[in-house]
């Protein structure tokens, strides 16, 4: 199982570019499944659950093809495009044949229920395990069972299958009972193709929520009102083929401008939008840090010291809860105490654990966390939990004084596409090394 060694105490300086992001790519990834047609995607991340993705739109029947520049070394050794500006996908959905999403394939990826909604609507028919993921808390598809149902899917859970049927779906008002940015996307890809008005009340109004909204309008799709909490989707009969550029991980992004804050660094991140990332760009300027916004670059330069910014998760375009972990690493560092609270996963603080080890002064109750800042970090061997946690110590270890060892980093190649090779560019002193 591969690790990640740093060698902390470099102040991170340089330019790097922005990845598209994973959570706009799987959904859309997904919206192949509503046509006949070629679905050309640009800015694909290479990355373990987008690879997991392929690799289950393959199984039922999707023709997937990879186009890139080989010459440059931009692809990996099992074909995925390895650029995030470089990456094409061409999928072709016209023999869609098996719509069946098995537990072997969807084990380790959460997103992959977002197969049920597209399947549903255009084979009248879909049998998808139950998914898996990061061990952050419960993350329910009742929501996406509900709307479905609501649209006159008969659908029973058994063995581990959520198994749907209906010849046709029908237009419905739906509200959801919590924010479900998963949900939605599920909901309004199977009302594009439902008879009639579909209504999502309590939509999820994230960016990659309003990306995928943008590639289904660009397939024929009729929507409106993505990016507010009432989405109209108005059913046709078909959809056509498209070509969309996916948009920039602001996750990413958010991630590399906390590995700078924390070192004391001095970065510029191209290929992204600070447009996403409202709420994390300001906590980093009441931080200290001086930032400078371009139209697709952001550049940070950090105080000499930090001070602690306390934070509450909450739906876009509140803090998002995927930069809360980046954040509380680098408060561990700052000057001051921040008060953090969760308040969308309630399993989220598990990394506190593992930043302790490195020298964090880090208290838990409950939902909330106690982060007082102290001089310097030490190095340790720590464990990844999950995909954001994975961050928080690699950020942490950046700052740290000393070797840190981050084990389990299948997690980072879920959602970080290259993030050694990136942060080597940025001056960064890490190397992956392999190991039992």
């Amino acid at each position: 199982m591969d690790k990640l060694l740093i060698e902390g105490g470099t102040p991170l300086s340089g330019e790097i570019a922005i990845s598209g992001a994973k959570n706009a790519a799987l959904p859309i990834l997904c919206a192949v499944l509503l046509t006949r047609e070629p679905l050309t995607l640009t800015n694909v991340p290479d990355l373990n659950d987008i690879g997991t993705m392929l690799k289950l739109l393959a199984q039922m029947g999707v023709k997937v093809e990879k186009v890139g520049a080989a010459s440059s070394g931009r692809f990996r050794p099992d074909g995925l495009p390895a650029g995030g500006t470089a990456g094409t996908v061409i999928l072709d959905a016209s023999g869609l044949d098996n719509p069946i999403a098995p537990y072997e394939m969807v084990k380790t990826m959460r997103a992959s229920v977002l197969v049920l909604g597209p399947l549903l609507a255009r084979c009248g028919e879909a049998r998808v395990s139950l998914p898996g993921g990061c061990a952050i808390g419960a993350r329910p598809v009742d929501q996406h069972i509900k709307g479905l149902t609501a649209m006159g899917a008969e659908i029973t859970v058994e063995q581990g299958y959520v198994q749907a049927r209906c010849p046709r779906l029908k237009g419905a008002r739906l509200f959801t009972d919590m924010v479900t940015v998963t949900g939605t996307e599920n909901l309004m890809m199977a009302a594009c193709l439902a008879e009639g008005e579909t209504v999502i009340e309590n939509a999820a109004r994230e960016p990659e929520v309003v990306d995928l909204a943008n590639c289904l309008v660009s397939m024929g799709a009729r929507i409106s009102g993505a990016g507010t909490d009432v989405i109209r989707i108005q059913g046709v009969e078909r959809l056509h083929g498209a070509t969309h550029r996916i948009m920039p991980d602001r996750i990413e992004t958010g991630t590399y401008l906390c590995a700078a804050a924390a070192t004391g660094g001095d970065v510029r991140l191209t290929h992204t939008s600070a447009s996403y990332l409202d709420a994390v760009i300001d906590k980093l300027m009441d931080a200290g840090c001086d930032i400078t916004l371009e139209r697709d670059a952001i550049r940070l330069k950090a105080p000499p010291r930090l001070n602690a910014v306390s934070i509450r998760t909450s739906p876009y375009p509140a803090f998002p809860t995927d930069m809360q972990a980046q954040f509380m690493a680098i408060n561990c560092v700052a000057n001051g105490t921040a008060v953090m609270r969760e308040t969308i996963f309630e399993n989220r603080f598990m990394h506190a654990v593992e930043l302790i080890r490195l020298g964090a002064d880090i208290k838990i109750d409950g939902n909330t966390a106690f982060v007082t800042g102290v001089p310097q970090l030490s190095g340790a061997t720590v464990m990844a939990t999950d995909l954001r946690a994975s961050a928080s110590l690699v950020v942490a270890g950046l700052a740290a004084k000393g070797e840190t060892l981050v084990d389990r980093i299948y997690h980072l190649d879920r959602g970080y596409e290259r993030m050694e090779e990136k942060l080597i560019a940025l001056g960064a002193k890490v190397r992956r090394v392999s190991g039992g």
